[in-house]
């Protein structure tokens, strides 16, 4: 199958026969992609050049949504499911929205658009005057704003651009973690399908362990989610009723620990983890097994990806890029010299790169810098620690000091002795200013809609 290239996912899909097997369901609802494919060639007359908020119940039906509208629309903003309704006002306004469809037009009373309920099928809308011929512009929050959330306009060829061609002797059944109305989740929605394979949805309303014994059950090969994810998973012992053929870590750092967990867990794998961004795309992938990148990526350029580091933040370059932030002229993504600056703080030692935190989540302890994640890969490594989270208590002295939050493994039979073993971890490898001043076990770490550590509340 070739690769696509600017053209749309209907064609895409024609292209990936046969389609008979592969299917699309998330547990409740089951589809082929050839039943949806057919439903997209009817689809009625007025769709042309509508810029179109998705903004449906469930994945399956915005799935459905996205391979009848991909290359009809003249722009997609797939809304997911955690936004605040505050927020959208400033949606429409930004992304030029004029026709939403929706599960409950409700919410979206008020907004001065179009509201279509989806149903079997999407109904014929009278054509809108200047319709865009050009290709469908795909919308996507970016992940993790506070405020009115900012919005990066992404072509499909940019949003495939890291999906290498599959042969049909090698067609996946993708599982991921994600909502496929985010980045991350859109990515694996898009692996799936343009290798005319088969994918099963995550659902909100289910536990980790009822959603790992269904992928067990739907035989799934390939799967995606991030190291929080990846956590989760490996404390349940469901987790070994499945034998992926691949596991891929995107989202957070992933440090050596989880890498060692999953191979542990699945050691006929192959264990990959990738750095991508919602602005920046898909940068890399990582397989090797160990933590950060090889420093000659920054002379390399991967799969057509320019890295550098300026001022210990990570930027890229590429074709995978989104374009701008949708009606913000004010913001700049993409600088005048091409670069995206990804805000993640890179440190180079004995020829490999390390990621070592978010440019926007440093905790200062008297004037030094910490970066939580930095020390979470050092408790982590503790057998007994199963996710931890590094966060900062106010302190009257030197500002802030660090504690961590520690989820251990059950039946721990003397938790002070796991508490002074992590103590003496974090002494051996880090500077004094870094190591917490508090350890306390919780049962659970919160973590938000994206599958990652909630830290503004931490």
């Amino acid at each position: 199958m070739s690769q696509p290239k600017a053209q749309s996912l209907g064609h895409a899909l024609k292209q990936a026969e046969p389609l008979a097997e592969a299917i699309l369901s998330d547990g409740i609802s089951r589809v082929s992609l050839r039943h949806l494919l057919a439903a997209a060639e009817t689809l009625a007359d007025g769709w042309a050049g509508r810029s179109v908020m998705i903004a449906v119940a469930t994945q399956f039906e915005a799935a459905r949504v996205l391979i009848c509208l991909n290359g009809v629309a003249g722009r997609l903003l797939l809304l997911p499911p955690d936004v605040k309704p505050e927020h959208y006002a400033s949606m429409v306004r930004d992304a030029s929205i004029d026709t939403i469809i929706c599960s409950d037009a409700a919410p979206f009373a008020g907004l001065g658009v179009e509201t279509v309920v989806l149903g079997e099928a999407l109904p014929c809308l009278s054509p809108i005057k200047n319709a865009k011929s050009s290709p469908t512009e795909w919308l996507m929050l970016t992940s993790g704003t506070t405020g009115e959330p900012k919005i990066a306009v992404h072509s499909l060829a940019g949003l495939t651009g890291a999906i290498a061609p599959v042969t049909a002797s090698s067609r996946p059944h993708w599982a991921t973690f994600y909502d496929i109305r985010r980045y991350g989740g859109l990515q694996i929605f898009l692996r799936a399908m343009l290798a005319g394979g088969s994918l099963t949805l995550s659902r909100p309303d289910e536990v980790v362990v009822d959603h790992l014994r269904r992928l067990a059950a739907d035989g799934v090969t390939h799967v995606s989610g991030t190291p929080t994810h990846w956590r989760r998973a490996l404390m349940s012992d469901a987790a070994s009723l499945f034998n992926p053929k691949v596991v891929r870590l995107s989202g957070e750092i992933a440090d050596q620990a989880i890498l060692d967990g999953l191979k542990a867990a699945f050691p006929n794998a192959a264990i990959g983890h990738a750095y991508a961004s919602t602005e920046a795309g898909v940068g890399f992938e990582v397989t090797d097994g160990l933590e950060g990148f090889p420093a000659s990526y920054l002379e390399t350029a991967p799969g057509g990806v320019a890295l550098r580091i300026v001022d210990g933040s990570l930027q890229i370059k590429s074709s995978r890029m989104a374009s701008e932030y949708a009606g913000r002229p004010d913001l700049i993504l993409v600088g005048s010299d091409g670069w995206v600056d990804a805000g993640d703080i890179v440190e180079i030692r004995n020829g490999r790169c390390y990621f070592v935190g978010r440019r926007g989540g440093i905790i200062n302890v008297g004037g030094l810098k910490v970066h939580p994640e930095e020390v979470e890969s050092v408790i982590n490594r503790h057998n007994a620690v199963r996710q931890s989270r590094v966060r900062a208590r106010k302190s009257p002295v030197i500002g802030s000091i660090v504690v961590a939050d520690l989820v251990l493994l059950p039946d721990i039979a003397n938790v002070d002795v796991v508490k002074q073993e992590i103590f003496g971890l974090c002494k051996a490898n880090l500077p004094s200013h870094k190591i917490p001043a508090v350890l306390s076990v919780v049962p659970v770490i919160e973590v938000t809609a994206g599958g990652k550590v909630a830290r503004a509340h931490a």
